[in-house]
């Protein structure tokens, strides 16, 4: 593999990552999910739902998108599940973010000619 081809295929990695991202980030529920389990050492999902006029099953639903970008935490504890903030996943979303901005500051503004 050319070393183009190598850095191609990181940089569609990187991208697909990001996007994965900016999709959990997308909803503003969302956004203010992770701001109160920021504010918090860990939530149980009743106690996300009694600070959002949203319906248990779509605070689970926006739970899940959080999840599986990994920006969420959840432990099953019995019949509840304790969730938290990944600290580590924001950092590397920052990261992410940092580079494409950086890139975007870099880039020669002449246009597509």
């Amino acid at each position: 593999m050319t070393a183009a081809a190598q850095a191609f295929e990181m940089s569609e990695q990187r991208d697909g990552e990001l996007a994965q991202l900016a999709k959990a980030l997308g909803h503003s529920a969302r956004i203010h999910i992770l701001r109160l389990l920021l504010s918090r050492d860990a939530c149980y999902c009743g106690q996300i739902v009694d600070e959002l006029p949203l319906a248990q099953a779509t605070v689970s639903q926006h739970l899940k998108v959080l999840r599986e970008a990994g920006l969420v935490v959840g432990d099953v504890e019995g019949l509840r599940t304790c969730y938290w903030a990944s600290r580590e996943r924001l950092a590397e979303a920052h990261d992410l973010l940092g580079g494409l901005l950086a890139d975007s500051v870099e880039v020669d503004a002449r246009g597509c000619d």
